[in-house]
């Protein structure tokens, strides 16, 4: 019986996709200590003695600001490991579904980016997962390439749960207002994964879809809504990009066209509003 392996299992995807499939025998998760991504023979050999179909790679080096000092770690990961996934899986006729990121984007657009818009990453970490794009288009392997941003769960660190312990330890806090995107539930995104799987069927090469929650907002948005959820007295002062100094330049906007994933799979999907409030209920 052929099964499916999801890379980088601890993190907040993957973590999200065991718990969705904890009852299916079906799924096999890794991350480091079981697998090591970054090595072509660990990764063939893998492969080969446990009968995977398809791979779900959910690894990624996520430290935007770490990317920047660490260039070197963010290219293995985001780049070189993909690189290998995609060639064993081209070598082996097995899917990859691979997750990528809204940073692939400079945010100088002023309207939601489509999957033919062009990439243009503004900091280390963005660059290196366009890497991992690129490798698997030059792969030739039977492919769906998932952009998806600001990212949050009930598993592992992430800006909600950090707005909500310093909005407890604070009166005011100040976040960004001049960053504009969408914040995307780690949950509606696997059980998205789990609908799109069963649906390839006919081969696709690193085709790119794009998935986030519906709407938009800023940072700042993003951080008083978390507050006002948790009724946690704490004041949101907004304050601009050039005010919050960091080693890694982000985009002004990073908001992502949903219309091709929801024609093609046929999704349903929530405003980040509600999948907040879904996710607020389990912290």
């Amino acid at each position: 019986m052929s099964k499916i392996l999801i890379t980088g299992a601890s993190g907040q995807l993957g973590s999200e996709i065991k718990q969705l499939t904890k009852q299916s025998p079906d799924y096999i998760f890794t991350d480091i200590e079981e697998l090591d991504i970054c090595s072509k023979e660990a990764v063939e050999s893998f492969l080969d003695a446990n009968d995977i179909s398809s791979v779900i790679n959910c690894a990624a080096y996520t430290n935007v600001e770490g990317a920047e000092s660490d260039f070197q770690t963010a290219k293995a990961v985001n780049g070189e490991a993909v690189a290998v996934l995609a060639q064993a899986c081209a070598d082996r006729d097995l899917w990859l579904i691979h997750i990528s990121t809204d940073y692939v984007f400079d945010g100088s657009a002023s309207f939601p980016y489509r999957e033919a818009d062009r990439p243009h990453p503004q900091n280390a970490y963005g660059r290196t997962k366009y890497m991992g794009e690129t490798a698997i288009h030059k792969s030739g392997c039977k492919s769906v390439i998932i952009r998806t941003g600001w990212l949050y769960s009930s598993f592992g660190k992430n800006f909600v749960k950090s707005i909500i312990a310093k909005g407890m330890e604070n009166d005011s806090i100040k976040v960004v207002y001049d960053q504009k995107g969408t914040p995307t539930y780690a949950r509606d995104l696997a059980e998205a994964i789990l609908k799109i799987l069963p649906q390839l069927k006919e081969p696709r090469y690193g085709e790119v879809f794009h998935y986030s929650n519906m709407g938009e907002c800023s940072w700042a948005d993003f951080a008083a809504k978390i507050l006002a959820s948790k009724h946690i007295e704490c004041v949101v002062e907004p304050c601009s990009t050039e005010d919050y100094p960091s080693l890694a330049k982000r985009p002004a906007c990073s908001v992502l066209d949903k219309s091709l994933i929801i024609k093609t799979f046929g999704l349903s999907i929530p405003t980040w509003e509600r999948s907040l409030s879904k996710m607020l209920r389990l912290v």
